[in-house]
């Protein structure tokens, strides 16, 4: 949601020496962006926010004064946050009512406090932070000169009004030692604390917008550029697969849409112009589907022991064309298939059936497998058909490419999550993702809960 940004201006003032606010992110493309502001452009400012530096993100966390042009606090890390495929849980823990500096802005991820600063600047006694003051108060988006749009995803944003609070207050370690959200956080949420599940679909400030407040206090945001199916079924609790900009092709163009839309340069070799996904298996039956938007937009798995960039016939790589072909490639050369396989064009959705177990992949146009015979992946497990490709003992991801050199191609991927809108809705048999065309039966979203399960 690289320009989608939620924003409300408090009707009165709430506690601006103490409070806490708590958001689970999902990084997009690697660049700046704010979580959460407090103050228009030129007023006094507080801002949490992703800083990128040299191709890594820091947090940054700084309260600002205009009047003087001086700092008040400022904590950021020095550790690095640069992993595209994980959700971490950020707090933010203000009170400038404790005696002890180094504890009036305190900051935390995935329930471990962070003690190591490049800046560390304490407020001083008693500061009045922007934060439930009457200003602008902007989810997403910068304060200062309208800009800054967090890109990624957002779940369970939470501010707390008047309370300091643990991250064990909205966190906690699963039986498998991971760090996940508490369904039902038990919070005081004060006079303009918010919780924001992100659950709605409307733009406007109520209880059916995507700014919801489900708090209970009925402090509503207003949604912004919000686009097309804000909503995601990738959460903390279940990660779904998403295409990632540290494993592209030095061509490759850009991503958006929450790292699943691709959209490719116009220059550069085809071999240099892949993208690949952030899951690999070596086991289990997997299902996903791509959306081709403009021009030569391909569908594909490759290896995750190939390089990226490595020319195709190196690889091991299977590729759906555009223009009618299965191409398979081996590590000693290339096989193309044609008799029976369709082409496909903008907005055609083709999709493609991975079996780990039998080694084979399977792709359909618009739910119809192709081939000749025509292979079901249900009901031809050994591979009949010529869509069969044989795959070699590699751990395979889902990859996109271009397969020309001028096309500016351009596609959006769907894992069970989708960024696009789906006119019929599928899910795979543990009810998990969200589809265009039928799962086969047998196989499943790639998602996290799914790949403890058969991957």
């Amino acid at each position: 949601m690289a320009t989608t940004y939620l924003n409300r201006t408090p009707s009165s003032e709430g506690n601006r020496k103490t409070w806490t606010f708590s958001t689970w992110f999902k990084v997009g493309n690697i660049t700046s962006g704010a979580f959460f502001t407090a103050g228009a452009s030129g007023q006094d400012e507080m801002t949490i926010r992703l800083e990128e530096s040299g191709g890594n993100f820091r947090i940054d966390w700084q309260l600002y004064k205009v009047s003087n042009t001086s700092t008040i606090g400022r904590l950021i890390t020095n550790r690095e946050f640069r992993d595209p495929a994980a959700w971490y849980h950020l707090v933010c823990r203000y009170d400038s009512t404790n005696s002890t500096a180094g504890d009036r802005m305190r900051m935390y991820i995935n329930g471990v406090e962070e003690t190591s600063f490049s800046t560390d600047t304490n407020p001083t006694l008693n500061y009045d932070a922007m934060v439930n003051n009457t200003v602008i108060h902007n989810i997403g988006r910068q304060s200062w000169n309208n800009s800054g749009y967090f890109d990624g995803y957002l779940s369970q944003t939470i501010l707390a009004d008047g309370q300091s609070y643990a991250p064990t207050v909205f966190g906690s370690t699963n039986a498998n030692g991971v760090w996940v959200p508490n369904t039902s956080p038990s919070v005081t949420y004060g006079t303009n604390g918010f919780k924001i599940d992100y659950a709605g679909t409307g733009t406007s400030a109520d209880a059916n917008g995507f700014g919801a407040d489900s708090s209970g206090q009925t402090n509503h945001y207003t949604s912004n550029n919000l686009g097309t199916n804000p909503n995601t079924k990738d959460t903390p609790h279940n990660l779904f697969c998403t295409m990632t900009p540290l494993d592209k092709g030095s061509n490759a163009g850009t991503l958006s849409l929450g790292n699943l839309k691709m959209t490719n340069g116009t220059s550069g070799s085809a071999d240099n112009q892949k993208f690949r996904g952030t899951m690999g298996v070596t086991k289990g039956k997997w299902y996903f589907e791509m959306k081709k938007l403009a021009n030569t937009a391909s569908i594909g798995l490759l290896a995750t022991e190939e390089k990226i960039n490595q020319t195709s016939a190196s690889g091991m790589l299977v590729e759906y064309l555009h223009q009618g072909e299965l191409r398979f490639y081996n590590g000693s050369g290339r096989t193309t298939k044609t008799t029976g396989i369709d082409a496909y064009t903008t907005n055609d959705i083709v999709g493609c059936a991975l079996d780990m177990d039998n080694r084979r992949a399977y792709f359909h146009k618009n739910g119809f497998y192709q081939g000749d015979p025509t292979p079901d992946p249900a009901s031809s497990p050994s591979g009949a058909g010529q869509m069969a490709a044989i795959l070699a003992n590699f751990t395979m991801a889902p990859c996109y490419m271009d397969d020309t050199t001028a096309s500016a191609g351009q596609a959006a991927m769907n894992f069970g999550a989708p960024a696009y809108t789906i006119a019929s809705g599928n899910a795979d048999a543990n009810g998990y993702g969200n589809f265009e065309y039928a799962v086969p039966s047998g196989y499943y979203a790639l998602c996290t809960k799914n790949l403890a399960q058969y991957g």
